[in-house]
């Protein structure tokens, strides 16, 4: 009798003793875009000082395609036990999935939010060649030539298009879009006047500004931007709807334990705070993020909510 109630006793305990501990392998972290990207360079940054925390190797790994939709759908599908997550960006996780071809995952049901990684401000900049220094001097150029004005970005849907919708629609401006497929071409477009102004990520820009190519007139961030101080926000001038930044977050497939995603979290945010990470993020253009799971996830509703609305109001379509 004694004999069976211990193998009963055994038994019963037998998953708790099969669990292991978190972590015990190698851990995937899934950027679903090419190596040398914004993305990707965020992740190797971070990637050696998670982890050290963890006590696994973190493993980057690149899953390029559709604008950042194919590696973001590998991390909805992986198995919900913490070994795989990704590092979205603001189009996989918040504006494809309001064009209207959507995405083959719900981005507020199929992910546990982790923290927010980065935030990529979007300046406004003009061709130093024209004569606009002020974002007041552009508006008034664009109402007195309605449809005239072209302005740039790189393609359909993207951050920098919705940035200049948000412009059109708070200024109540009419300008004409002009797609380009990289920031890179569209930086150049614009130095050499084939557009008249136009958004982009702040690292593409960045160069030209200093170097007094092109001419910053307002950033879409809450706050004046270090990098260059002396350009107002446009809450500031007037503009507050137009909020527009780039942003790469952490995500894990949805239904991953807590007590792993508390981890997770405390890996991922912790190494966002290191000193040494962060300057070297500022380097590139780029402010660290490490909020909480419970801001990041308010985060990714109001994305999503905002950028629908763009979409919709300008009745915006995808290639």
């Amino acid at each position: 009798m004694l004999r069976a109630i211990l193998a009963l006793i055994l038994f019963a305990a037998a998953p708790a003793m099969a669990q292991e501990a978190w972590p015990s392998r190698p851990i995937r972290l899934v950027v679903p875009f090419a190596p040398g990207g914004p993305s990707d360079i965020v992740a190797r940054v971070l990637s050696p000082r998670i982890s050290a925390t963890l006590g696994q190797p973190v493993v980057v790994d690149n899953r390029a395609g559709g604008g950042g939709i194919t590696g973001m759908e590998a991390v909805a599908r992986a198995a919900p036990d913490g070994y795989v997550f990704g590092l979205g960006s603001a189009g996989g996780l918040a504006i494809s999935p309001r064009l209207g071809r959507g995405t083959p995952y719900d981005p507020m049901r199929d992910f546990a939010p982790v923290t927010l990684g980065v935030l990529v401000p979007e300046p406004l900049v003009v061709p130093v060649a024209l004569p606009y220094r002020t974002l007041a001097e552009l508006v008034a150029a664009a109402k007195a030539r309605p449809g005239q004005l072209n302005f740039g970005s790189t393609g359909p849907g993207s951050m920098p298009h919705l940035a200049a919708e948000q412009l059109r629609a708070a200024a109540g401006i009419d300008i004409t879009h002009i797609s380009y497929r990289s920031g890179g071409l569209l930086a150049t477009a614009i130095v050499q006047g084939e557009v008249q102004l136009g958004f982009a990520d702040l690292p593409v820009l960045l160069g030209q500004i200093r170097g007094g190519a092109l001419r910053a007139l307002a950033v879409g961030a809450p706050q004046r931007l270090s990098w260059i101080p002396d350009v107002p926000t446009m809450a500031e001038l007037g503009l507050p709807s137009v909020d527009a930044s780039n942003w790469h977050g952490f995500v894990a497939p949805a239904r991953v334990p807590e007590p792993i995603l508390t981890t997770l979290h405390a890996a991922v945010a912790g190494a966002l705070r290191d000193p040494e990470i962060a300057r070297a993020l500022h380097d590139q253009g780029a402010i660290p993020g490490g909020n909480s799971r419970e801001e990041f996830g308010a985060f990714l509703r109001s994305e999503n909510e905002k950028w629908g609305e763009v979409i919709r109001r300008g009745n915006i379509q995808a290639d």
